[in-house]
């Protein structure tokens, strides 16, 4: 069992995070009242075939969200209907608009790592892995990065007090804790409306002024589903950055001669960090509903039923890879699926990988053995759902 296995403390009901493999691929959970996929295979099976999991859950859960929230929101969405909205955004993630992006990457990097060099101090997720995806995705929208607190603080309640599990599985109070977040979101609403209707007013050269103008089929996007997809790119989009730059890290801090390798060898840097993603991906899992019976994993599961494919579970899956709860730098080839599969592949990947091995360059050429405070523990938040370092002290001197 590797050391980052054996180091963290993770959410009691994801075992497989500490090297102890579900006893099944595919089983039905009372808690949940939904289908836990575990295996590989299986939930490749599930993220694949969108005509038979459909992504369009919210009818299906326990806990209902506004319908507000959910105009725009592509992965609630079905092809045909999925297929328009995200060639709209998609036109915003190519390969040429993120190559381009890389000398204000760099740029960012260096700013915030200056900063916390003169502070004397050095907090990554606060300091460098939180701010650079924010910033970056803000300038693209062309929204003021000063507002931090407001993203960062809306980011940090969907996480601790809006997971997805809780929308399955209900319970006492989870109703009136999660209409309690989503009022708590208001402000960021009322502030992203404002900056569409000035996006209408007066067009600028930014991607919000792009999802006010575009045009698909002949049909254009409205205020409210321009609201929610910006909001989207803004936090959930960040998140995954956020939390890739602290999971990278904390397996090379874990393991140092693994860092030491990979500072002297930077052409393993993306293998570090798409390893550092199979072993503790962000979204640990996502969910689909059946609309039809179908067999997963030898197991009949019916129409209209919940299903939880857990990416965690499954990017440990040892019929997958060879060692899976050792951490590899090198591993090849590395085929995870923490960015999904299928026609919900994730837009911002490409966007996510680059910010992430500027990072991790920037890092290793700033603290050359890289390592955490020992006074001060580095802590994941405690999601069941989605996994992540909340704050790593790093030592700088």
């Amino acid at each position: 069992m590797s050391k980052v296995v054996e180091r963290w403390n993770f959410h009691p009901n994801s075992p497989w995070l500490r090297g102890i493999r579900p006893e099944k691929t595919v089983e039905f959970s009372e808690a949940f009242g939904a289908w836990n996929i575990y295996g590989f295979a299986e939930v490749e099976q599930v993220l694949g075939d969108h005509e038979t999991f459909s992504a369009k859950t919210a009818a299906y859960a326990a806990v209902q969200v506004d319908e507000k929230f959910q105009q725009g929101d592509i992965s609630q969405m079905d092809p045909p209907e999925q297929t328009k909205y995200r060639k709209l955004i998609g036109r915003a993630f190519t390969p040429r608009v993120v190559s381009n992006l890389e000398p204000s990457i760099i740029k960012i990097t260096d700013e915030l790592l200056d900063a916390a060099r003169e502070k004397g101090s050095f907090e990554l997720v606060a300091d460098l892995a939180y701010p650079l995806p924010v910033r970056v995705i803000a300038d693209m929208l062309g929204v003021d990065s000063k507002d931090f607190d407001l993203f960062k603080g809306a980011a940090f309640d969907i996480i601790e007090n809006m997971a997805g599990l809780d929308f399955v599985a209900g319970g006492e109070g989870i109703e009136e804790q999660i209409h309690s977040a989503e009022q708590r979101l208001q402000p960021l609403l009322d502030y992203m409306h404002g900056e569409v209707l000035a996006r209408r007013k007066k067009p600028r050269e930014d991607l919000l002024t792009y999802l006010t103008q575009a045009e698909e089929d002949g049909d254009r996007l409205t205020d409210t589903e321009v609201v929610n997809i910006a909001n989207v790119l803004l936090i959930t989009g960040h998140i995954t950055s956020t939390m890739m730059v602290g999971n990278t890290m904390t397996c090379l801090d874990t393991e140092p001669d693994k860092r030491d390798r990979v500072r002297e060898d930077r052409s393993l840097v993306p293998g570090a960090i798409e390893e550092a993603l199979r072993l503790l991906p962000p979204a640990a899992t996502l969910s689909r509903v059946t609309t039809r019976e179908v067999e997963v994993g030898g197991v009949t599961i019916p129409a209209e039923q919940m299903i939880l494919p857990w990416v965690s579970a499954a990017n440990r899956d040892p019929r997958q890879f060879e060692d899976p709860d050792a951490f590899l730098p090198e591993r090849t080839p590395n085929a995870h699926i923490v960015f999904g599969h299928g026609v919900h592949f994730c837009l911002g990947a490409r966007l996510a990988r680059l910010e992430g091995k500027i990072a991790v360059n920037a890092l290793l050429d700033r603290y050359p053995d890289f390592q955490s405070d020992p006074e001060k523990p580095t802590t994941f938040f405690p999601s069941e759902d989605m996994v992540g370092v909340r704050s790593l002290h790093v030592l700088t001197k």
